[in-house]
């Protein structure tokens, strides 16, 4: 009986072995269409705060520049 419950550890890792790699070599493409498109939306807000702040600045420097 113990030498069935030894030859029992390795046929476990060697399922262990099958189900991890399975899962390691997954098709992860599925998500990368809506990360880039949520990157994209990320980068079109950052880019509205540039032109934002750019006017910002520009209105200061003007209030500045009228209070000299």
């Amino acid at each position: 009986m113990a030498s069935l419950a030894w030859l029992l550890i390795p046929l476990f890792a060697a399922i262990g072995a099958a189900i991890w790699g399975s899962w390691a070599a997954r098709d992860r493409t599925a998500g990368d269409i809506s990360e880039l498109a949520g990157y994209a939306r990320f980068r079109e807000v950052m880019g509205q705060n540039e032109h934002g702040a750019a006017k910002a600045d520009a209105h200061r420097e003007k209030d500045t520049a009228d209070s000299v």
